[in-house]
C-alpha cells in the first residue's frame, strides 16, 4: 500500500507544479475548476445525493458561477492590456468582500469541531443544507485559488501549496513519534495536539525561509509569519471538517481515483479549507509586497 501511495503523491506533485509554473493563469483556472468538480462530484456521494440527475445538477450549480467569474477576471486581464491601464487588472470590486464569508464559516466550524465534536457527530442536517454547504467551500476554494495565481503569480501559489503540504508532513512524523494527546478523536483519532504542533512549527519555518528569501521588511515578514502559521492551522481543522463528514457517512475515504489515497476530495480537504484564509492575508499584507 505504500509504493502505490509514494508513486501517485511523486506523481500528483509533478503535475501540481507543472500547471503552476507552465499553464497562463486562465488555463490555471480552469485546471483548479477540474479538481473541485471531481471533488464535488465525491461530495455528493457523501451527503447522500444519490441520483445522477441531482449529482449533474450540483455541478452545474457551480460551473455557472466558475464560468460568470472566469469571464469577469478575464475582461479585467484584456483591458489591463488594450487600455494600458495594468491597475485595472487589480480592480476586482465585490468580488474580494465575497472572502468574508468562507473565512468565517472556517473559523465557526473550526470552534466547533473543537468544542463540540460529539454534537457534530450526532448532527443529522438535511442534504440540501449539506449540499449548500458543499457548494459554498468548494466555490470559494476554486475563486481564491485562481485568484492568487492571477493576481499574485506562480510564486506565492507555490508557496501556498508547499506550506499546506509541509504541515502536512510534519504533523504526520511529530504525531507518530510525540503523539500522546488526541486532538478530535471521535472524528480522527490519528490526529493528535502534538502533531498539529508540529504542523504549526512548520509553517512558523516555511514563513521565516520566505521572508528571508525576499528579505522582507520585518514587519511584512511577521505579519507573514502570523498568517502562514494561522492558515497551517485552519488547513488542520479543514481537514477534520471532512473527516467529520465521512465519518458521519461510514466510510474512510471519499473515493478511489487516487490509488493509496483516496478520493480527490481526501487530498484537497486542507486547500479548500485554507485557499480563502490565506487569500484574505495576502489582502490585508498588501499586494504590492508580491506584486
Amino acid at each position: 500500500m505504500l509504493f502505490p501511495r509514494i508513486i501517485t503523491a511523486l506523481i500528483l506533485l509533478a503535475v501540481a507544479v507543472a500547471a503552476i509554473f507552465l499553464l497562463p493563469s486562465n488555463y490555471f483556472s480552469l485546471f483548479i475548476a477540474v479538481i473541485v468538480l471531481l471533488a464535488a462530484w465525491e461530495w455528493t456521494s457523501l451527503i447522500g445525493m444519490e441520483k445522477i440527475l441531482s449529482k449533474l445538477l450540483f455541478l452545474l450549480a457551480l460551473i455557472l458561477p466558475m464560468f460568470v467569474i472566469f469571464s469577469w477576471t478575464m475582461i479585467l486581464e484584456v483591458m489591463a492590456e488594450v487600455m494600458e491601464w495594468p491597475g485595472i487588472k487589480e480592480y476586482s470590486g465585490v468580488l474580494e468582500w465575497l472572502v468574508i464569508g468562507p473565512v468565517v464559516l472556517w473559523l465557526l466550524l473550526m470552534i466547533l469541531i473543537r468544542k463540540v465534536p460529539d454534537q457534530l457527530l450526532k448532527l443529522n442536517l438535511k442534504v440540501k443544507y449539506k449540499g449548500l454547504i458543499g457548494w459554498f467551500v468548494l466555490l470559494s476554494a476554486w475563486m481564491f485559488l485562481s485568484r492568487l495565481r492571477a493576481f499574485y503569480g506562480t510564486e506565492m501559489v507555490m508557496y501556498f501549496l508547499i506550506l499546506i503540504w509541509v504541515a502536512d508532513i510534519a504533523a504526520y512524523f511529530t504525531g507518530k513519534k510525540f503523539g500522546k494527546e488526541k486532538l478530535a478523536e471521535q472524528i480522527s483519532p490519528g490526529k493528535t495536539v502534538q502533531g498539529m504542533y508540529g504542523a504549526l512549527a512548520a509553517g512558523f519555518l516555511c514563513a521565516v525561509a520566505l521572508g528571508l528569501y525576499y528579505q522582507f521588511h520585518i514587519l511584512i515578514a511577521t505579519d507573514f509569519v502570523f498568517l502562514s502559521v494561522l492558515t497551517v492551522l485552519v488547513s488542520i481543522y479543514g481537514d477534520l471538517f471532512f473527516s467529520l463528514v465521512k465519518r458521519q457517512k461510514g466510510v474512510k475515504d471519499s473515493g478511489f481515483l487516487l490509488p493509496g489515497h483516496g478520493g480527490v476530495l481526501d487530498r484537497v480537504d486542507s486547500v479548500i479549507a485554507a485557499a480563502p484564509f490565506f487569500y484574505a492575508g495576502i489582502l490585508l499584507i498588501g499586494r504590492s509586497v508580491f506584486a
